[in-house]
């Protein structure tokens, strides 16, 4: 699997320059570390226990999401190996 598409613009920043002022600095090491896992698994299951992994339900069904911090996740979605990072959210 690997990253296809970065649509969060602080998070395509993050992974393209390695920083970002859209994202805080709080957040970037955490983010950067999730986004480098992402890229580099070859099946969706390897997320399977990695920070508190998760599919996505209601009118966010079909994404899932990561923890970053506290409530902070990153939803991404997955489709045919490749995963399209969706957004930075609180969504809690």
């Amino acid at each position: 699997m690997a990253i296809a598409r970065i649509k969060h613009k602080g998070l395509r920043e993050l992974f393209e320059n390695g920083r970002s002022r859209r994202i805080g600095a709080n957040f970037q090491g955490t983010a950067t570390r999730i986004m480098d896992f992402l890229d580099l698994i070859e099946a969706l299951d390897e997320c399977i226990g990695y920070r508190d992994f998760h599919p996505l339900r209601g009118n966010l069904k079909g994404r899932y999401a990561v923890t970053v911090t506290g409530n902070y996740r990153i939803t991404f979605t997955y489709d045919d190996g490749e995963v399209t990072i969706e957004d930075f959210t609180d969504y809690h």
